[in-house]
């Protein structure tokens, strides 16, 4: 038998999908889940409580299936399937992924520093440990991660105004021309490249170097990969 708390859950993240987020009333819960509205506040403190705890069930299980999709032989494909995983979610659960991107709770992890972009930088650590990053991780990560929050966040107001279709090319353009500016071509990859790929390997040898060594190899790395490319 489910618990209170689980009904609650499931009555409030289905309400939201049906209606957005003006038909998750505490009146419109407490009849779909069985309880008295004492329950919810008593369960979650407030209407507040609760919504965050929707987005949060939500967005752990989106996580769990972005990792469980990962650790491709070739990682720059998991990073483009990650983008298309982002958007997927978004366009599946517009009312939830507004709630967790249009409503940032004062205290949350930011969009640049919770579990999803944690994911993203270990993905790009591994780009740039094959030789395949253009950018510094610090450089790429946010780039990617505000373009697709941005293309899904766009698609999904051109869904409910039913012009999705007039849109269809647009993440895969956007992803396309991001994947361009933070990759570059196996073979092409030059001297750049190959100091971001030392760089990123650099946490699996740093027990052989001092701290301050390391940040002094650290800083030439980033010297040599924002060096000037000869023309």
């Amino acid at each position: 038998m489910t618990t209170p708390r689980a009904r609650i859950l499931d009555a409030a993240a289905r309400l939201l999908a049906e209606g957005g987020r003006d038909a998750v009333s505490t009146r419109a819960v407490s009849a779909a889940a069985g309880v008295q509205a004492q329950t919810i506040y008593r369960q979650f403190g407030d209407m507040a409580g609760l919504f965050a705890a929707v987005a949060d069930e939500a967005w752990a299980r989106y996580l769990g299936q972005k990792k469980a999709g990962e650790h491709r032989a070739d990682p720059v494909a998991d990073l483009v399937a990650g983008w298309d995983l982002h958007v997927e979610f978004g366009l599946t659960n517009p009312a939830l992924y507004k709630l967790i991107y249009g409503d940032p709770r004062p205290g949350d992890p930011s969009a640049v520093s919770g579990e999803g972009f944690d994911l993203l930088t270990g993905i790009l650590r591994r780009v740039a440990a094959a030789g395949r990053l253009r950018l510094p991780v610090e450089a790429a990560a946010p780039m990617v991660y505000a373009a697709s929050v941005g293309a899904t966040l766009a698609l999904i107001a051109a869904q409910s105004d039913g012009t999705l279709d007039a849109h269809a090319g647009l993440s895969r353009n956007l992803r396309d021309a991001v994947m361009a500016a933070v990759l570059t071509e196996a073979a092409a990859g030059g001297v750049a490249s190959r100091a971001l790929a030392l760089k990123a390997a650099l946490p699996a040898v740093a027990d052989r170097f001092s701290a301050a060594e390391e940040v002094l190899l650290t800083e030439w790395l980033d010297r040599i990969a924002a060096a000037p490319r000869p023309t």
